[in-house]
């Protein structure tokens, strides 16, 4: 048997552990661009209750037909509406608010309404219409 030099200079360079890894990432490549395109469907159930991950911030301002005034589902008068929605609003400069006024309701009580989120200074303000169907 020859024995080899230590200090011999080679003139290949050995590839094959770099072709592994090649095929290796290719075949993963592959496998995972396939998974994400390819999917099986499914109806997903229905929960009824499924628990929020946090509170929602937009409060709605509910005026009904016959004059009652509800932040959120809590029924409230227009000087407890204003000290809530102040509350609120420290909390959250950019706090979001939403009017539903019943279609029947007094135009005064809407107007009531809007001066006190003017007056808190609540700039994100939306009103909640039915689209006309025609």
């Amino acid at each position: 048997m020859r024995r080899r030099e230590k200090n011999k200079i080679y003139d290949e360079l050995n590839v094959t552990p770099l072709m592994d890894l090649a095929w290796t990432l290719l075949v993963v490549f592959i496998i995972m661009a396939t998974a994400t395109v390819q999917g099986i469907t499914v109806d997903l159930p229905k929960a009824s209750a499924a628990p929020t991950l946090a509170k929602p911030r937009t409060k709605a301002i509910t005026i009904s037909d016959d004059g009652r005034i509800f932040l959120d589902t809590t029924r409230v008068t227009l000087v407890d509406l204003e000290s809530q929605l102040r509350q609120y609003r420290a909390t959250d400069p950019d706090l979001p608010v939403v009017v539903k006024g019943d279609k029947n309701v007094r135009y005064e009580l809407v107007i009531e309404v809007l001066d006190i989120v003017k007056r808190l200074g609540i700039s994100n303000l939306g009103l909640v219409t039915q689209r006309l169907v025609k």
